[in-house]
């Protein structure tokens, strides 16, 4: 060895060796790590399992997913972090973590595996009847559950990119399942809009990293706000189109015309899980970027989701309303529109976020989505109870369901209310006015206006469909065909009601997600 390759060795060299290699908190990470566990588990079952035994995939299916929310239990203080940047001296700087479970992250998480959980009760009959894949159909679930889980804990673009696609890729596959045209097409127009979103995600993501100099969201930040000022308009270009990918995500107008075509032409579990899971995902990446990274251009991407939040709630309401009750599957098409609705609504808090109000408002938007989730998949577990008798669910279906199915029937009335906003479903009620505290509160009383507008729009369908429920059968019509309900589904129509009940009755628990320093 030469004197001069010494040298350069000598330079190279550290103290402690050791305290440059990665140490990994398992305990932050095990919440994703389960589902994405699982997922290569049921895959591998499948190859094994014969074909009278494939309901053992989905049983698995769900207590993985019970299992990784019980990985939830041991990070409710928030305080854990890894995938962290090191000095030589072996220091850990929390900014650059690309892993952080506080508690925005866990509400997320909640959000995220307690959908897909229960999306897995609905799910387990519907496999069987419709003869979907099984193995197929448990793996993309997981997998899409295991992006969901990771994105609300991602502190860096790279990870939170990845992320988001994995939530949408195994999502595409899981709508085309349903062998059929309306499944195709429907599978079709998510891929497009989804692929479309990424690129345009991924041109803002290189404008914004081009400027800040870090992909990790504290550091990007930092970078933004002491860019060079001919940079400037490059990183608010970079942030805007950042937003518009997400917004594809969630449904926002007018990147909203895949969501109708994809609900309906999908399972109605599948549909249940896009207008939760995959819009909560969107929801945290929007929250994540606009309140650490983008929080310089805050009156810029402020005002951008304002007017996004006003244009989608309005399209959706409106377009609500003209759903006809007679057309096959127009039960899923109301959900449909209601989510975008229900999409715009929880966009007026991120808005308000950009005006100085962040804390607060990010969770008040956690919040809804909590409340959010729950009670939509509520709905969606009836809509699947209906469906086993009335193939094409549609709305007149629900005429007299009280007289055939009454703990079914007080069940989608309870959500119907709470997504209107209406008592008893008084968390129904709390989120609501949460939202309309955030838009007043950031000086965006145009933009309460226009939510109040809207509520009252959406009173009328809800209400009109809430009043089908405990209507007299016509005289001579034929009525649905009633099945024995599976206990699996029969226990996510008990849960989800069970938990607006609890939450009308204990809107404290909301209230403790507003009280908390999410980040």
């Amino acid at each position: 060895m030469t004197a001069v390759t010494a040298h350069h060795l000598a330079d190279l060299a550290v103290a402690d060796p050791g305290a440059l290699i990665q140490s990994v908190d398992w305990t932050a990470i095990a919440p994703p790590l389960v589902a994405a566990v699982a997922a290569l588990a049921v895959l591998v079952a499948d190859l094994w399992l014969p074909a009278h035994r494939k309901q053992l995939l989905g049983w698995g299916s769900v207590a993985a997913l019970a299992a990784a929310l019980l990985a939830l239990v041991p990070l409710r203080h928030g305080d854990h972090a890894t995938f962290c940047l090191k000095t030589v001296a072996a220091t850990t700087d929390n900014a650059g973590c690309s892993y952080v479970a506080d508690h925005f992250a866990l509400v997320f998480q909640l959000i995220a595996l307690g959908g897909a959980l229960l999306t897995a009760l609905l799910s387990l009959h519907t496999v069987d009847e419709q003869r979907l894949p099984a193995g197929e159909y448990w793996f993309l679930l997981l997998s899409s559950a295991t992006g969901a889980a990771l994105l609300p804990a991602s502190r860096d673009l790279a990870t939170l990119v990845i992320a988001l696609e994995t939530v949408s890729l195994p999502a595409f596959a899981l709508v085309g399942l349903h062998r059929d045209r309306l499944g195709g097409e429907a599978a079709l127009k998510f891929f497009l809009s989804s692929v479309t979103a990424t690129a345009v995600m991924l041109l803002g993501v290189s404008f914004v990293y081009a400027v800040g100099g870090s992909l990790h969201l504290t550091l990007l930040a930092d970078g933004l706000q002491h860019a060079p000022t001919q940079l400037q308009h490059l990183a608010q270009a970079g942030a805007a189109l950042t937003l518009v990918g997400f917004a594809f995500k969630v449904a926002a107008v007018p990147f909203h015309f895949w969501l109708p075509d994809t609900y309906t032409g999908a399972p109605v579990p599948v549909a249940a899980y896009l207008s939760v899971v995959s819009k909560a995902a969107g929801l945290a990446g929007i929250a994540l970027v606009t309140a650490i990274a983008f929080r310089p251009y805050g009156h810029t991407w402020g005002l951008l989701l304002a007017i996004l939040a006003a244009a989608t709630m309005t399209a959706g309401n409106v377009a609500a309303l003209r759903q006809r009750p007679d057309t096959p599957r127009s039960a899923v098409r109301l959900l449909a529109w209601s989510s975008i609705g229900q999409a715009g609504y929880l966009l007026v808090p991120l808005a308000a976020a950009g005006y100085g109000h962040g804390g607060n408002a990010i969770a008040a938007t956690a919040a809804y989505a909590l409340v959010y989730a729950v009670v939509n998949l509520g709905a969606f577990a009836v809509v699947a109870v209906v469906g086993r008798g009335a193939p094409e669910n549609r709305l007149n279906d629900y005429r007299a369901l009280f007289a055939r199915r009454p703990a079914a029937a007080l069940a989608l009335a309870f959500a119907l209310l709470c997504l209107a906003g209406l008592p008893p479903g008084v968390v129904g009620v709390l989120a609501k006015v949460v939202v309309f505290r955030a838009a007043v509160d950031a000086g965006l009383g145009w933009l309460a206006v226009v939510m109040a507008v809207n509520v009252v729009i959406a009173l009328y369908y809800y209400l009109l469909w809430t009043a089908k429920l405990f209507a007299a059968a016509p005289e001579g019509a034929p009525q649905p065909a009633r099945q024995r309900t599976p206990a699996p589904l029969g226990a996510a129509v008990a849960l989800t009601a069970a938990g607006a009940v609890v939450l009308s009755l204990a809107p404290q628990a909301v209230l403790r997600v507003l009280g908390t320093g999410l980040f």
